[in-house]
């Protein structure tokens, strides 16, 4: 499936762990994201499905974002709801 850019995303990559961002192009196995925040650790979901539904919960580390990076290996690109961008984009290094 292919997503639009400018569509929010949480992707999962082989070596890089797991990022969320704002989608500007995907080649292949290789994603380019503005945006983009890494997700250490997280709490409050089982899977990144549920990342990408709902958010982390509290005591999550997200970093903070970076303008645009690209990421190799990826291997897993979810949308993101509107619900779970805004938290998000709120998450903090707990």
């Amino acid at each position: 499936m292919a997503f639009a850019n400018n569509t929010y995303v949480v992707v999962r990559t082989i070596h890089a762990g797991v990022h969320v961002g704002t989608l500007v192009d995907r080649r292949g196995s290789e994603v380019d994201l503005a945006h983009a925040r890494r997700i250490w650790a997280w709490k409050g979901a089982n899977t990144l499905h549920e990342i990408a539904i709902s958010g982390v919960g509290s005591g999550s580390r997200v970093s903070k974002p970076v303008q645009e990076i690209t990421l190799l290996g990826v291997i897993e690109v979810i949308r993101a709801t509107p619900e779970a961008r805004a938290n998000l984009e709120a998450a903090t290094w707990a």
